[in-house]
């Protein structure tokens, strides 16, 4: 085969991941898309094995010793993962992608031939890609510390924005004086990495819990754009290319996540989240008003629209069929149910919609914030369902709450709330949801599905 041949299948592997990317912005086509770019990535890699090199040495062993413990540890994995730990895994395997950006840098570094001037573009390349994979590697796994819960906000450093800010400028001021060098120096790679992987520390550790959607989209962006870094050090289409999209994506996710937030972008790159904060809201009378199943059930059967609030609560309890199956029941006794979806319900973007997806729910039920807000005021009942932050008053009401600003679903503008949870614990961003004490309020204790099953039960007899 001859190098146009090759580079011609490259292109029907770029080909198949812009097709499949484009697939996977609908729900009803994503997995239809995520198979597409699958087999444009395995095309990539086969292509690649066999690809004319100058050389006569070849890794193949290596090479398919790693193809093989890499699929079977990602097949193991996506089997035995759970719904509710996807975010989880999302992070590490971005984290992953970040450090074999950085382990192509470091071999790139050490194989510099020797009395090569420094200031070229290859150069300051490798040295970015090293940068970017490294935020990504470490950055990643703190982001999945937090979400697995065994690294606390709590866990906060002082002056968060200086270190960051400090460490930047040592990076850069480093990265530029490494450059001018007339050979070059390892040990000074060696220290320019163990700064990018402390920052990747220090950029992730101050940003707070109910942030962390932001985070790992941006984060997922680091790693497209160490992937096309890469792509340009061995000239390969198909990772310069899968990188660009990557990172394109994923820094317009990252931008769309921040407007849903009330955040800016800069605020995101200096590690400015808010991370925790005191009690909101407190201006209302803490009286909780309890419902019960039957209740709850006559008032959904004799509704004429109903909009359910997933949240990361229906994820734990793995309770997005039976809501399937209840929106079914409703709908047969002339209700129209819809869903309200808030942009960073749950632990990662698009959390709730892979869930209810899942679940067969049609996608044109599914409504995005503003679309929801329009539609509350003539709402019968909203049910929220284990979603907390994204629909708590305290963003709207109190200036001192840590997620103050943040466009929330305002349900409180229905003429009925029902909320289920297991119990009256604050959310993800650590602040009392001063929902649970308004007038219009209902709360529904227990877990989701066995309560969405009791439901079921009442509405079938009411």
């Amino acid at each position: 085969m001859t190098t146009s041949l090759f580079d011609f299948v490259y292109l029907i592997s770029i080909v198949l991941f812009i097709v499949g990317l484009k697939r996977l912005s609908s729900p009803d086509t994503a997995r239809n898309g995520n198979l597409i770019t699958a087999g444009g990535m395995a095309l990539g890699m086969l292509v690649t094995l066999f690809y004319p090199i100058q050389s006569g040495d070849n890794n193949f062993a290596w090479i398919g010793g790693g193809l093989l413990l890499g699929s079977a540890v990602g097949w193991v994995a996506a089997k035995r993962v759970q719904m509710t730990a996807m975010p989880e895994m999302v992070s590490l395997f971005n984290g992953l992608g970040g450090a074999c950006a950085m382990l192509i840098s470091i071999v790139e570094f050490y194989n510099y031939p020797a009395n090569t001037s420094l200031l070229n573009g290859a150069v300051f390349t490798t040295l970015f890609a090293l940068f970017i994979g490294s935020i990504s590697f470490t950055g990643s796994l703190v982001a999945y510390g937090k979400l697995q819960g065994f690294l606390r906000d709590s866990l906060v450093l002082p002056y968060p924005k200086v270190i960051n800010l400090i460490l930047l400028i040592a990076i850069v001021v480093l990265g530029s004086y490494f450059m001018s060098l007339p050979d070059l120096d390892f040990n000074l790679v060696s220290i320019l990495l163990v700064l990018s992987l402390i920052y990747g520390i220090t950029f992730v550790t101050p940003i707070g819990g109910g942030d962390m959607p932001v985070v790992i989209s941006l984060l997922n962006s680091f790693t497209g754009i160490g992937a096309a870094l890469a792509g340009l050090i061995y000239n390969n289409q198909v990772m310069l290319v899968g990188g660009i999209l990557v990172g394109a994506s994923g820094t317009i996710l990252t931008i769309l996540m921040c407007q849903a937030m009330n955040r800016s972008l800069f605020n995101v790159i200096v590690g400015g989240f808010s991370s925790s904060g005191g009690p909101a809201g407190e201006g209302r009378e803490e009286v909780v008003k309890e419902a019960t199943p039957n209740d709850l059930a006559i008032q959904l059967k004799y509704s004429q629209k109903v909009i359910i609030v997933p949240g990361y609560g229906m994820a734990v309890a793995q309770a997005q069929h039976v809501v399937h199956e209840l929106e079914n029941m409703l709908e047969t006794e002339g209700v129209d149910v819809k869903y309200a979806i808030h942009p960073v319900a749950g632990r990662m973007p698009g959390h709730m919609n892979v869930l209810l997806a899942e679940a067969d729910v049609p996608y044109p039920k599914l409504l995005e914030l503003e679309q929801a807000n329009k539609e509350f005021p003539s709402t019968d009942v909203v049910l929220v369902i284990g979603a907390n932050d994204v629909v708590n008053p305290a963003a709207k009401e109190d200036a001192s709450s840590p997620i103050y600003g943040m466009p929330i679903l305002e349900v409180e503008q229905a003429k009925n709330v029902v909320v289920m949870k297991r119990s009256m614990n604050a959310g993800y961003a650590g602040i009392q949801n001063q929902l649970f004490f308004g007038e219009k309020t209902r709360m529904l204790f227990g877990d989701a599905k066995s309560t969405l099953n009791k439901l079921k039960e009442e509405v079938d007899q009411a």
